[in-house]
């Protein structure tokens, strides 16, 4: 009865860490594929003078996310134009929503990523990008 009463206490101990350990790896692997999209559209503005519409562009479209993200996020980008008067330079913002089991991420929430650089995580939490 002891030897059941350890093994529980292990296990409701370990369950929860390792499933915050997935979360935070499926996170990890969003925010890497994130930052490869902003450098093939950086790549794209220096060759084309303009930033890419939408991520197939970039080949990051439908079925071609890799098997890490997939899964746990739905990745998308939207390109925005310079203003008429000049004062607003053009840029993109990239976002991943979590869908599935990552929906359990409530630390962080939806991440994104601005063509200025800026990181931001829907819960506000300041720690989610590393």
């Amino acid at each position: 009865m002891i030897t059941v009463a350890v093994i529980a206490v292990l296990a409701a101990i370990a369950v929860p860490s390792y499933f915050k350990y997935i979360v935070r790896s499926n996170r990890s692997a969003a925010e890497s594929l994130m930052q490869e999209a902003a450098s093939a559209q950086e790549r794209y503005m220096v060759d084309s003078r303009q930033f890419a519409g939408n991520l197939t562009v970039l080949g990051y479209g439908a079925g071609m996310l890799p098997n890490t993200v997939a899964p746990n996020y739905t990745i998308s980008m939207v390109a925005t134009a310079a203003s008429a008067s000049g004062g607003t330079p053009p840029g993109y913002t990239i976002t991943a929503t979590p869908i599935n089991g990552q929906l359990r991420d409530t630390e962080c929430g939806t991440l994104t990523l601005n063509g200025d650089g800026s990181k931001v995580a829907s819960t506000g939490a300041t720690n989610c990008w590393k």
